[in-house]
């Protein structure tokens, strides 16, 4: 089964940390780009961060900009999204997804070939 599994949600105080992960299962990372989406309820779909296929490119959102790092590891096809310095208005569901070739430009795209099912982030005040 071909599909993205996001993993390492939960619930955090406010200024703590947080490291997600999206694994592919019965499909390789090395050509795709990978997208970090969050979205809180009644609100739009927000892209957070993206990297590469080799990971030499990066892209994030304003808003998180100096407090997300993500990485990959294509030997574990795993990436990464490590978070510093939450905030409440981090809290959302957090999405995976992979697009091939590259990060989607200037916008964060809407076509995608592979989406995980998300995994919930809760800050607390």
């Amino acid at each position: 089964q071909l599909q993205l599994v996001e993993s390492g949600g939960g619930l955090v105080q406010a200024g703590g940390s947080l490291r997600l992960s999206c694994a592919a299962s019965g499909f390789t990372l090395d050509n795709y780009a990978i997208v970090w989406f969050r979205q809180a309820p009644g609100t739009e779909r927000e892209g957070v961060s993206c990297i590469s296929p080799r990971g030499g490119i990066t892209k994030y959102a304003d808003s998180v900009k100096g407090r997300f790092t993500i990485s990959r590891d294509n030997a574990e096809n795993t990436v990464y999204l490590q978070m510093y310095s939450l905030k409440p208005e981090d809290t959302a569901a957090y999405i995976c997804a992979a697009t091939f070739r590259a990060c989607p430009n200037p916008d964060w795209g809407s076509a995608f070939d592979y989406w995980g099912q998300g995994t919930q982030v809760t800050v607390s005040s």
